[in-house]
């Protein structure tokens, strides 16, 4: 029988509860269904900048009482905001989850917006994005978001642009709040020692005030690919090559999946044992996936060092190319297990699965069984693999290169290469 319990309360917020009854401890938070790609570009930054000013005060607690009072109890407390979401968050014993319950609820429905602490947190906020553009294998990826989604919401960076973040007034706060944390775009989960019932009691008293107005949904995303590249005075080139990937409402989300892990997952990689182990051509290189609700990304990354430049590049597009050609069951077996692996040990952290049933519920209306994602996983054969790699260089490429960037290849001699 499924520990996993969902109620929608009337204003349309939905309550749901995995209960883990031998743990000690309950994870639960609030996740909303808006991030960065819900912003106007004027105000670019307003998601997360929000995220921050709702740990700085609210109609009855101060920025220091809200940390206190969680830390008082042993417990955590924090948040964090993605181009599509945006979450808030607690870790605490059981008997003091009514305390988290609250806390959240008073952040998320009542933050003071104090100017003061505005201008401060403004402040801070800049320095995160100065930190972020001074880290090379960190600003690179807003950069190959940028080049892939042109003059869109989903190409703008989650930090915002430091000139927008120092401007933002009080009112684009308030305004992004009220027109987007209704309770139809929203989940309160958790995942522990909790009762379901006491909790929707507490949520419905906690958030039943809460507007029943559903946040508008975004512009379509539309790939485009192209070529970014910044010459800078650094020790490596920090080099992203990715392509059109899949949604995660698309068929081949786990085809992809386990491409992606077979091509660049591990150690026992397609890319890691050729560039790294073979040629040595670089300390870190791995493959990623980013899905959205429509539309998604799949890329390489890799630094490397000026002299390396030249030969990497093609490497990668090599092995990129024979993927689609002479994958083996053997390493589509091996690339399977990481994931299920990976899936089934997340089932032994209350916060992991606290988390995935609020993202769940956001994104597919429903909780999803692991037994089914097992299912899925498993049904991903050779032939899949195979279909997914040349389905991915169909599309025009994404290039993004920060660095030494001399040696570096043409974007058409890469696109040529891939082709």
């Amino acid at each position: 029988m499924s520990s996993i319990r969902v109620t929608t309360l009337p204003n349309g917020l939905r309550v749901a509860t995995d209960t883990m009854p031998d743990v000690q401890s309950v994870s639960l938070g609030c996740w909303v269904g808006v991030g960065t790609r819900n912003e106007a570009a004027s105000v670019n930054g307003v998601a997360h900048l929000v995220e921050h000013m709702l740990f700085k005060g609210t109609e009855r607690r101060s920025a220091f009482r809200i940390s206190e009072e969680i830390e008082n109890v042993g417990g955590q407390l924090n948040a964090y905001t993605t181009r599509e979401q945006t979450a808030y968050y607690a870790k605490v014993l059981h008997e003091d989850s009514g305390l988290a319950l609250d806390i959240l609820a008073d952040m998320i429905q009542h933050s003071a917006l104090d100017a003061d602490e505005l201008a401060r947190e403004r402040t801070v906020v800049l320095q995160e994005i100065g930190q972020s553009a001074d880290t090379p294998d960190d600003i690179i990826f807003d950069h190959f978001q940028a080049t892939a989604y042109p003059n869109q919401a989903l190409g703008r960076p989650v930090l915002g642009a430091s000139d927008i973040v120092a401007s933002l007034p009080r009112e684009a706060l308030v305004d992004y709040i009220g027109g987007h944390y209704g309770a139809p775009g929203m989940v309160l989960s958790a995942a522990g020692r909790i009762e379901h019932d006491r909790l929707v009691d507490m949520a419905f008293k906690a958030f039943g005030h809460l507007s029943s107005e559903a946040p508008p949904a975004p512009e379509t995303a539309v790939y485009k690919g192209g070529d970014f590249r910044e010459a800078r005075d650094l020790e490596q080139m920090h080099f992203v090559l990715g392509f059109d990937g899949v949604g995660v409402h698309d068929p081949d989300f786990y085809a992809h999946s386990v491409l992606s892990t077979l091509l660049g997952g591990g150690m026992s990689s397609r890319l890691f044992q050729e560039v790294r182990e073979k040629r040595g051509l670089v300390y870190s290189i791995y493959t990623f996936t980013g899905g959205y609700h429509d539309g998604g990304l799949f890329g390489v990354y890799a630094g490397t060092g000026e002299d390396e430049v030249a030969e990497l590049v093609p490497v990668i597009c090599d092995e990129l190319a024979k993927v689609g050609e002479d994958v083996t069951e053997d390493e589509v077996a091996r690339a399977r297990a990481q994931l299920k692996a990976g899936t089934l040990m997340a089932l032994e952290s209350t916060m992991s699965r606290c988390e995935q049933l609020g993202q769940q519920l956001l994104i597919y209306d429903r909780p999803i069984p692991v037994e089914e994602i097992v299912r899925k996983i498993d049904g991903v054969d050779r032939e899949t693999v195979i279909a997914a790699a040349k389905r991915l260089r169909a599309s025009p490429p994404t290039v993004a290169a920060l660095g030494p960037i001399d040696r570096l290849e043409s974007y058409d001699r890469i696109a040529a290469r891939l082709a």
